[in-house]
């Protein structure tokens, strides 16, 4: 696997301030209600720098919801949302990706007449740093910051291994190929928190694992701390240091992948199961689990 040194360099430069085991995100009482429906209920949580975490729950459970809060979609009623250190409440989504968050979305938001080179290119634009002058006559600052942007695009191009599909129009682009150029337009606003919003949903299985080798190759070539919204319990089991379970919008159980899964309160909500004494998530749900639709 190719690393990405242009986007590497450019990460680091972004976090030095930020120290191993440092909290990137701390979420707080978080409440959200539309009406008379309660759509977040009293959720709390943190995530630590270079943590994979996981929020995970029943279809209606509040999980976008809790994203759309992180991006500044919904502005929630009640609690705080602290980003490295600052208060997030209030800000626009457009300043919540200058302040270094990213998602990739759960439907497919490409360009369909772009080609893949320039949907990545798009992720540049919180980079584009000169008039619109310098862009017309294309010299100076504003070739050496399209030399460079094209670099970084490039080189999540390698990563991802879309070489073939640089020249297609994203409306002409296999599913799984669609869920990959997400991921690499995200990649390339340079994020130090990306939003994975069920990264896997539509795929099969051998998409599914190209899916999670790349997740798993950002965070370790990359350092980048990120949080996962996903059905597929097998990928969250695997993936995730810690997990946070939520149904109806209230908090269930919050801990390492083995404790959520044995969590009463977790398996009642999932399978229906009251008894203490209920297998684990995984074994309960049998062969099918690594697909499961939750």
């Amino acid at each position: 696997m190719a690393m990405i040194r242009t986007l590497s360099e450019a990460l680091t430069g972004t976090s030095v301030d930020l120290a191993p085991g440092a909290k990137v995100l701390e979420v707080a009482d978080l409440e959200l209600s539309f009406g008379g429906t309660q759509a977040i209920d009293g959720v709390s949580f943190d995530v630590d720098r270079g943590e994979l975490f996981a929020i995970i729950g029943p279809n209606g459970a509040g999980k976008t919801s809790i994203f759309n809060c992180l991006s500044g979609v919904y502005r929630p009623q009640a609690g705080t949302i602290s980003y490295l250190g600052d208060d997030l409440l209030g800000h626009r989504p457009h300043a919540v990706a200058e302040r270094g968050i990213a998602r990739m979305f759960q439907n497919i938001e490409l360009f369909d007449n772009l080609t893949v080179l320039d949907n990545l290119m798009l992720g540049r634009h919180l980079h584009l740093d000169y008039s619109t002058f310098s862009a017309i006559v294309y010299h100076g600052r504003a070739k050496q910051r399209e030399l460079t942007n094209r670099r970084i695009v490039e080189d999540i191009i390698d990563f991802l291994e879309i070489e073939a599909f640089r020249k297609f129009p994203g409306g002409m682009l296999p599913y799984g190929v669609k869920k990959r150029v997400e991921l690499g337009r995200a990649l390339a606003m340079e994020p130090k928190l990306l939003l994975l919003d069920e990264p896997v949903a539509g795929m099969n299985v051998e998409e599914t694992e190209d899916m999670a080798r790349f997740i798993l190759d950002i965070r370790a070539e990359l350092d980048l701390t990120m949080i996962l919204v996903e059905h597929d319990m097998g990928l969250v089991m695997d993936l995730a240091d810690r997990i946070l379970a939520v149904d109806f919008g209230r908090p269930l159980a919050l801990g390492t992948p083995r404790e959520v899964q044995g969590d009463p309160a977790v398996i009642a909500a999932y399978l229906g199961e009251t008894d203490e004494d209920a297998a684990p998530l995984d074994a309960a749900a049998g062969p099918a689990a690594d697909q499961t639709s939750l």
